[in-house]
């Protein structure tokens, strides 16, 4: 058989779109792999035009790119119209014939040879041709394959691509048309050109001034601004001028391309030429920055210094110093410090820096803790300066004073520092140092009674003999050594482990005299001032131990003196107050009375009931517990007045308006002046229902008396109270612990209007009250000789027969009852709490009379 070139024909004319699309493809394919290189050049050409990358680099290198370009391109057209062929009619058919199984386009094509006069041979060949014809006509034009992996391994027409996709997002497409080697590009052929630009420093935060787009001749730029000029064209066309930088020395040309100097004054800044321009410049000075000292340094309880300083500056402070330097004149050089001082080098200490914010102006604190240091409590001067990001330092702030550092109160405590402090001042010190150790060491029965600080004592002495005696004499690391130990000794000394509750609270008024004495700080003076306090609870407490059970009618005479523990709390009180205020002589006066009152001081009992520190206090927590309880009603009648509404009802008795108010006065005045005949009310039967009980009170107004209850219970805690220090003491404030967490719980509760929460709160506070208050009894109860019992009956005699509304004696301490139980049993607690329970069930039952339930809500306030 013979294939012949000729053009489709019978069959073939149904191939024709398929043939066509094919034809498309092979010459995409022919026309990319012949003409890669051509648009690849292009398209990178175009790019650097767009970002007018030339002009970032020399000129040779910028001709050197642009015609190894231009050869590339001509390269590129030269071999792809070498390689170029237009596809043929045959390529196209034998590609699609290619993708068809048998390959019947070939056979169609074909002409029968022979038997051509046969008739069944004809009828053969032309079932073969039908059979090839329907073949054929599944043909699908066959996609061009435009992969160039082969001819381009490094995938350089990707680069390309993706800079002019760069280039037309972020560049100017624009420029390409003026593209030119030269800096300036158009412009060169345009004529003389520049653009200049003033960028002042970062930490002035301004912005970059251009130059051209400045209409005005006058400019006012921050001092430091650099100045950049770019010049474009035929060189010496333009030139620069300017007075601004005071530039000497070696300077470029006034026609140099690009010029670069910094503003240092004002002056003249002018571009001289064809399209030039000409400012006045002023220069915005950058002033120093200042620091300036507020007060005088403040020494905290333990030893540290705190400073306040402000430090200002126009655009802002970077950084400060501190510089704290011995002032030897104001120095008393008598005894240890009489020997020349060992040099030592300033302490340097960075200022703090705010973290956020602007440092224009800003007040800051010095802390450190420079008690161990040698200068410590010694004259020294404080030198503070800052410094700006121009560089710029401060005028120096200065300030005479004597380094704060720890003070002991302890005479032995500061013995042994002073020891400390001469012999850091120098090693010439060291024998006198073990001398002086050795005197005050000296049968130290009676006068050292801390054994652990006299043996550190001891061990620091033959260290330091030990240093003294080597070859080389006394080393500073073996002085430094020495002075750390002497510091451990002064600070168990200043501690102190005394065991005796009197020696305790001696030392404790001892050191409070010597801190009067010597003018203590406010921090200084409230650490001591908890000592004292805590040093007196121990003491009345082992008192009132030492005195169970024995005899006590020998202070029962008319000229004893009772105070109760609210009264030495409140002499506790004032003698801070005094002391802050500077009031030393009173302060002394008033800590002599004190003393004396603690030198003589009994636990004391009698027909007035048992008069220890804080008896009173029972009273007080007593009124808490019923001002709580009353709290609980308000709370449980706001709640049910605000299911009523929500049932669209109106609230019951206490919570329609005014009625409260008038059942509570009601109520006052049956307990009061109406119920008693005219009579004052009976101290036993508590106050009646406060005024305004129900009368709308709002969420807030609820929390702000629970909360004022929280304080109130705070306030009670931090005086004495009975059995401080004994396990009924412990119990008790527990408990009262507990009640003040509940407070604050019911106090949050009701700010957010969670009634039902806050009554359980306000339940758990009214049951550690009450076993606060239990607890508190019974560490009353056991300073008694007789007993409870007999402590009821006097106390009751005592009280002339005053009753509560029950008819029962005031118990003691204020509480309601007497001190015999109404109900036998271990579960007395639980079914006293059951009985309460069913008294508020009944009070808020508003099916009940109003008279009834007025009745229980003042049944109720009493506990």
């Amino acid at each position: 058989m013979k294939r012949r070139t000729r053009s489709p024909e019978g069959p073939l004319d149904r191939l024709r779109w398929p043939i066509r699309l094919t034809w498309l493809g092979l010459l995409a394919e022919r026309i990319v792999r012949s003409f890669w290189p051509l648009w690849t050049v292009v398209f990178a050409l175009v790019a650097v035009a767009a970002f007018r990358l030339q002009d970032y680099v020399p000129v040779e290198i910028a001709w050197a790119g642009l015609l190894a370009g231009i050869a590339v391109f001509v390269g590129g057209l030269w071999t792809g119209l070498g390689r170029f062929r237009i596809p043929t009619l045959d390529e196209v058919l034998d590609r699609l014939d290619s993708r068809l199984p048998g390959r019947p386009i070939a056979a169609l094509r074909d002409r029968q040879a022979i038997g051509v006069d046969d008739p069944e041979s004809t009828q053969i060949w032309q079932a073969h041709q039908a059979r090839m014809a329907d073949r054929a006509a599944k043909a699908k034009a066959v996609e061009p394959d435009l992969r160039l992996s082969r001819q381009d391994p490094f995938a350089l027409r990707y680069v390309a691509l993706l800079g002019l996709i760069l280039a037309l997002g972020f560049g100017s497409i624009w420029q390409v048309a003026g593209f030119s080697p030269l800096p300036g590009g158009a412009a060169v052929a345009a004529g003389p050109a520049w653009e200049g630009w003033i960028k002042p420093p970062l930490y002035t935060g301004k912005p970059t001034i251009y130059l051209s787009d400045i209409k005005t001749d006058d400019l006012s730029v921050p001092q430091g601004s650099a100045v950049t000029l770019r010049l474009y064209g035929k060189v010496g066309a333009l030139t620069v001028a300017e007075t601004v930088s005071g530039r000497t020395g070696k300077i470029a040309p006034a026609f140099a391309a690009d010029q670069s100097f910094p503003i240092t004054r004002s002056g003249e800044l002018s571009i001289n030429g064809r399209g030039g321009r000409s400012w006045s410049v002023s220069v915005i000075p950058d002033e120093k920055p200042a620091v300036r000292i507020l007060d005088r340094p403040q020494r905290q309880a333990n030893g540290e210094m705190r400073l306040p300083f402000r430090a200002t500056d126009d655009y802002g402070v970077v950084k400060g110093k501190a510089v704290i330097a011995l002032d030897l004149a104001k120095i008393d050089r008598r005894y240890g410090l009489a020997a020349a001082p060992e040099p030592r080098a300033p302490i340097v200490l960075d200022l703090p820096m705010p973290i956020n914010g602007k440092r224009s102006d800003f007040n800051g604190v010095l802390s450190d803790n420079l008690q161990k240091n040698a200068w410590a409590n010694l004259p020294v001067t404080i030198t503070l300066t800052v410094t700006d990001a121009a560089g710029q330092q401060s005028d120096p702030a200065t300030m005479e004073v004597d380094l704060p550092g720890k003070r002991f109160f302890d005479p032995l405590a500061a013995a042994v520092i002073e020891m400390r402090r001469d012999l850091l001042w120098s090693r010439a010190n060291g024998e006198r140092t073990d001398e002086i150790l050795r005197a005050i060491t000296w049968q130290p029965q009676g006068f050292i009674k801390n054994q652990s600080a006299y043996l550190l004592l001891r061990v620091a002495m033959r260290r330091l003999e030990a240093g003294i005696a080597a070859p080389g004499g006394l080393t500073v690391a073996v002085r430094d050594e020495v002075a750390e130990a002497l510091w451990q000794v002064a600070i168990t000394l200043e501690r102190g482990t005394l065991s005796d509750a009197l020696d305790r609270l001696k030392q404790a008024q001892d050191k409070l005299s010597e801190a009067i004495r010597r003018g203590a700080s406010k921090d200084e003076i409230a650490k001591l001032m908890d000592d004292l306090n805590q040093a007196l609870r121990n003491y009345v407490a082992r008192l009132a131990e030492q005195q169970q059970g024995k005899d006590q009618q020998t202070a029962q005479n008319q000229n004893t003196q009772t105070i109760t523990g609210d009264q030495m709390q409140q002499m506790l009180n004032r003698l801070q107050q005094l002391m802050e205020q500077g009031k030393m002589a009173e302060a002394q006066r008033l800590l002599d009375a004190l003393r004396n009152l603690t030198q003589n001081m009994r636990v004391a009992q009698g027909a007035g009931g048992m008069q220890v520190p804080g008896s009173n206090a029972m009273k007080g927590l007593s009124d808490t517990l019923r001002k709580q309880q009353g709290l609980s009603d308000k709370t449980f009648q706001d709640l049910q007045n605000r299911f009523a509404q929500q049932l669209g009802q109106q609230p019951g008795g206490q919570g329609q308006p005014g009625a409260e108010g008038q059942n509570g006065s009601t109520g006052a005045q049956g307990e009061g002046s109406q119920g008693n005949g005219g009579q004052t009310p009976t101290p036993g039967a508590g106050p009646g229902p406060r005024q305004g009980q129900g009368q709308g009170t709002g969420p807030g107004d609820l929390a702000q008396q629970q909360q004022a209850l929280r304080q109130e219970l705070n306030r009670q805690l931090q005086g004495l109270l009975p059995g401080d220090g004994t396990a009924e003491g412990r119990a008790a404030r527990d408990a009262l612990d507990r009640a003040g967490r509940a407070m604050d719980q019911a106090a949050q509760d009701l700010q957010s209007g969670d009634n039902a929460h806050a009554l359980d709160q306000q339940a758990q506070a009214l049951d550690a009250l009450r076993k606060g208050l239990h607890s508190m009894d019974q560490a009353m109860a056991k300073g008694l000789p007789d007993g409870p019992q007999q402590s009821g009956q006097a106390d009751g005699a005592g009280r002339g027969g005053q009753s509560d509304p029950l008819g029962r004696q005031v118990g003691d301490a204020g509480a309601i009852g007497t001190q015999q139980n109404l109900l036998q049993g271990p579960d007395v607690y639980r079914r006293a709490q059951q009985l309460l329970d069913e008294l508020r069930k009944r009070s808020g039952d508003l099916s009940r009379p109003q008279i009834e339930r007025d009745y229980l809500r003042r049944l109720l306030q009493l506990f």
